[in-house]
């Protein structure tokens, strides 16, 4: 059993275990860079198939937009492979993922936006979201432990490539998520020993780092949206998101990871918190927005938070994937915690769906087992199937020649950038940059320039011989290994 240990880990802003991506949300249709379907396969069915390795995302966030928008496509078959580097980053996406597909009659458009954000970027909750986590704890653990309940009830998702092992070690993650007890996991000291380590000298002037850290890095690089007042609050209580007038005062259990740590010379099992404390939630559904109402300044100050512009892409994402139509923010007038908070029905605007759970017929989200990166290659399903490939920047080292002989002809590579990550400087921003091209071009990608994502660099797969690459592996990673 993992015991919660005072110990901090890491001395960086970044930490060990990523909670929420450094990049905003992307419609991956929208991002695929080849417009023909002939390297697409097809369903049984006959329908396209689009096939996404997902490599580190962590948050779920680009399979929601891209489920969310998937109605203003050509229909297509969408498989999400989803590879992270620890349990808790899984077990969170199951819980996002069961959370955005509640059924409308259940939970309404507004509390379940709001929940999202909660759990996605808040140490604290309210009491009815950690009610909520603890009631479906108790269903995640049957889903790890009984294969038939699992696709009964929430089919879109397939378990089935995750080892004995890994289930066994979700069922305890979720075990420890539906303990009521309030000081099984104490946040608030746990954030601050963090905050104290990574600050060093620094600690009491962390306004004035604060501040420097959001001038000369986030609104340096496009997140002016992100005010002082929030980004602070944040930063010194992990609490991103308060939007309801009430306490926030119970521990969310899911940011919560294991580690092995030194003590008295012996390996400890520990349970704390390793995550960001230098970024913040903000940049995955912040500091962008279709409805340019919402990036406008006045007298050269944004007239809204990156708390309501994520709370905006939230609902219109949950909006999307329940009604398959464009969202339309309701009239201010409507009163303040009215869940029914949906456009009326229009000329132009036809709600498609009808009461029960969002329609994903066309999606399945595989998740795949722990650091599997270096093996895919060697099964036959998984060479060349690949159409689009996300990696986040702290799994990039994972991005091997080996990935040119999983991904499909024309195939493109996305990798996320450091550029909101306060602890690089420009120059290590640049050179992170650059090693990305190096290692993509190594792996048969070529850069793609015209871009307007500068969170991100873009990459499509050359016509370079499999061959060629193959010279770039070592024999141990193309001989197939010995059962």
């Amino acid at each position: 059993m993992l015991q919660t240990m005072t110990a901090v880990g890491s001395g960086n802003g970044f930490g060990t275990t990523a909670w929420w991506g450094f990049s905003p949300a992307l419609d991956l249709q929208d991002t695929y860079l080849e417009s023909s379907l002939e390297h697409l396969r097809l369903s049984q069915d006959g329908i396209p198939e689009l096939n996404i390795l997902l490599v580190g995302s962590v948050d779920g966030r680009h399979i929601f937009k891209t489920m969310s928008q998937a109605h203003q496509w050509p229909r297509r078959k969408i498989n999400f492979y989803v590879l992270e580097n620890n349990l808790e980053a899984l077990g969170r996406q199951l819980l996002f993922l069961n959370l955005a597909l509640e059924p409308s009659e259940k939970m309404g458009l507004q509390e379940k936006s709001e929940m999202f954000l909660e759990l996605m970027g808040n140490t604290l909750l309210r009491s009815q979201t950690a009610a909520y986590l603890q009631e479906k704890s108790d269903i995640f653990i049957r889903y790890v432990t009984d294969p038939d309940f699992q696709q009964t009830h929430l089919p879109i998702l397939d378990l089935s490539a995750l080892k004995f092992k890994e289930r066994d070690q979700l069922e305890a993650i979720f075990q420890f998520w539906r303990n009521p007890d309030p000081h099984a996991f104490q946040i608030k000291h746990l954030w601050d020993l963090r905050l104290r380590q990574y600050l060093g000298t620094r600690y009491d002037s962390r306004r004035g780092v604060c501040d420097w850290d959001l001038n000369m890095t986030l609104h340096e690089h496009g997140a002016k949206v992100i005010n002082f007042r929030e980004f602070f609050q944040w930063r010194d209580t992990g609490v991103a998101f308060e939007m309801r007038e009430a306490p926030y005062d119970i521990p969310n259990k899911t940011l919560a990871s294991g580690r092995l740590l030194r003590y008295k010379g012996e390996p400890v099992p520990a349970r704390g918190y390793w995550g960001d404390i230098a970024t913040g939630p903000y940049i995955t559904f912040g500091i962008e927005s279709e409805d340019t109402n919402l990036l406008k300044t006045r007298n050269g100050l944004p007239t809204k938070s990156a708390q309501e512009i994520s709370l905006h892409n939230v609902t219109a994402l949950m909006y999307g994937l329940t009604y398959h139509a464009h969202y339309d923010p309701p009239a201010p007038s409507n009163e303040e915690g009215n869940d029914d908070n949906l456009p009326k029905e229009s000329d132009h605007t036809k709600l498609e769906a009808t009461s029960g759970p969002p329609c994903t017929e066309d999606v399945r989200v595989h998740f795949l087992p722990l650091n599997c990166l270096s093996e895919l290659h060697h099964k036959s399903k998984y060479q060349q199937l690949f159409n689009i490939i996300f990696f986040s920047c702290s799994m990039v080292h994972f991005l091997k020649p080996n990935v040119h002989l999983m991904s499909a002809p024309k195939s493109t590579l996305i990798v996320e950038l450091t550029n909101f990550l306060p602890d690089l400087h420009k120059e290590q921003v640049s050179e992170f940059a650059s090693r990305v091209i190096s290692l993509t071009m190594e792996a048969g990608f070529v850069p793609v320039e015209t871009t307007d994502k500068k969170a991100f660099s873009l990459f499509q797969l050359g016509d370079q011989e499999v061959g060629e690459v193959l010279g770039k592996i070592s024999p141990l990673e193309v001989t197939e290994p010995s059962s």
